[in-house]
Formats: C-alpha cells, structure tokens, sequence
C-alpha cells in the first residue's frame, strides 16, 4: 500500500470510500512536530472541493487511472463540455469543464493531451507544462523603450486568453505560455 509520500498532482485516492482526484499537495515539515501533508482534493462523484491532511507516512489507498492521449475536438455549445476523440478507435468523451480543472482555458483545435479516465469515466485531464499559441494583438514596440528592466506589455492570444509579455514580442509571433501559472515562458 502506497503512502502520503507518493501523493502528486492528478492521481486519485479513495477517500472515504469515494474516488478523489488531488488538486494540489504540500508536504510540511514543521520546525516542532511531526511532519503532514497538506491537500486539496476533488470528489470525482459530486465534483465537491475541500482540504485533508495526512500524517506523514500514513496510508493511503490510490485507485488505477489510466491515462489515454486524445487529441481535442470542441468545446459544446453550452459551454460546460470539451469534446476529445481516442486517435487510435475515434471514440469520443466528453469531458465537463469542472474536471478540467482551469485547463481548459490554453486548448486549441487539434491540439493532444492526457484524459484521465476511471472505470471508463473520464474524471480529469493532463495538461503538457507548456503550450504554444500564437499573439493575435499586441500594441507595437515604440523606439526608445529597451528590455531594461522587466517591462511587459499585455498581449491577447489565439484561444483569447490574455499574456504578458516582453516589449519585444510583436503581433503574429508565437509564444511559449507555462499552463499552470500563465506566464510567458519565450518566444517559440
């Protein structure tokens, strides 16, 4: 049996008897006492959201996720549904923008990612930790103004998201944006 040393992103435990998918962990180790781990877990029935803390070296009972590369098809109509499509048997799962869990926000058409199914249930996905977009809208450079510094501008992006970015960046270019902060990483 695995225990809270094995505790990351994205796996699901049995908590209570009901499947939950971590959302964010932190191990601590106070100065006094004895160490825990702090955690943020979604319930993958009801879609709830609350925190639990696990003493170190606690048991802790993890359920098999299979991890299944989709490519992405469309968001629904009403807005609560990304389509994804299986590249090897086309079959197709509709995952609900809950369990995207923010990421939803940075998917383009055609672009791939990992769903995280349970049962045959999709109950999350995994997004790769940098993704390239292109920028739409950028006010231009004015001579005079140099990268001395940490001077941005805001930018907006293809899927309208948007980005700040260095001076230099300019409209068409593509740009390399860190999916779980949000932040530009480069130029691509």
């Amino acid at each position: 049996m695995a225990t809270t040393s094995d505790i990351k992103k994205s796996v699901v435990i049995k908590f209570k008897d009901e499947p939950h998918l971590v959302i964010e962990f932190q191990h601590v180790n106070p100065g006094k006492g004895s160490a825990f781990v702090r955690t943020r877990l979604r319930n993958l029935r009801n879609g709830k959201v609350f925190e639990n803390t696990y003493k170190s070296g606690e048991a802790v009972d993890f359920l098999d996720v299979i991890k299944k590369k989709m490519q992405y098809l469309y968001k629904d109509k009403e807005g609560a549904n990304y389509n994804f499509m299986d590249n090897r048997n086309f079959e197709q799962v509709m995952v609900n923008e809950e369990l995207m869990m923010g990421g939803g926000a940075y998917l383009k058409e055609g672009q791939e990612v990992t769903v995280l199914t349970l049962d045959d249930i999709p109950v999350g996905i995994e997004m790769p930790m940098k993704i390239t977009l292109k920028v739409t809208e950028a006010a231009p450079a004015v001579k005079g103004n140099t990268a001395s510094g940490n001077i941005t501008k805001d930018v907006v992006l293809e899927n309208g998201l948007s980005a700040k970015v260095p001076l230099f960046i300019k409209e068409g270019d593509n740009i390399i944006i860190n999916t779980e902060t949000g932040e530009y990483v480069e130029r691509a």
